[in-house]
């Protein structure tokens, strides 16, 4: 049924490609237990023991401030379609914003979309895959373009003026903001 691993394989790399919808889960010692649904095709395999994923700008922060107290990171990606089965990455993670001196080269995995803050970086600690047998079959239609949308109409100025006045997650765990604004035409 369940089945642990040192690193991520083939098979594990193929299956995340095929997924349109991941999920992340952080947290930190006290508050909150934060669980995130992410689309695009913003996650990448940049090795068997690292990921990671353009983050955008949203509701809130809670991914950047939990893993600057902890570190702790769970991804879980479904298999909605055959064969049934769910494949969670735990590790360790860290934000990286423009700014930071390794933005250049490891944002080069990536296609950096209107809007995006971060990428969340991880050291995976093991892989675990299990039977999913109880994961509906699902289709993907297509994916929102709502974020991007949103995005691409704002201010650059102001975006990043707004994401320093929001320097705080819900539970009052300080974040970094960007410096930087990526939009349509970046």
């Amino acid at each position: 049924m369940s089945e642990f691993f040192d690193a991520l394989n083939d098979k594990h790399v193929e299956m995340i490609g095929k997924q349109p919808l991941f999920f992340v889960a952080t947290a930190a010692s006290d508050g909150r237990i934060n669980l995130s649904p992410k689309g695009y095709d913003s996650f990448r395999v940049l090795a068997p023991n690292r990921v990671g994923y353009i983050d955008l700008g949203g509701s809130g922060n809670e991914t950047h401030a939990h893993l600057s107290v902890d570190g702790r990171i769970t991804f879980m990606f479904c298999n909605f379609e055959q064969p049934a089965l769910i494949l969670r990455i735990y590790g360790r993670g860290r934000p990286v914003l423009p700014q930071d001196p390794e933005w250049r080269e490891l944002a080069s995995h990536f296609e950096i979309l209107p809007g995006t803050r971060q990428i969340i970086l991880a050291d995976v600690e093991s892989v675990q895959t299990s039977c999913g047998w109880a994961v509906p079959f699902m289709a993907f239609e297509r994916e929102r373009e709502t974020l991007k949308k949103a995005h691409s109409g704002v201010d650059p100025e102001a975006w990043v003026a707004g994401t320093k006045m929001r320097t705080h997650s819900i539970d009052g765990i300080a974040t970094r903001p960007t410096d930087r604004y990526f939009g349509p035409t970046n």
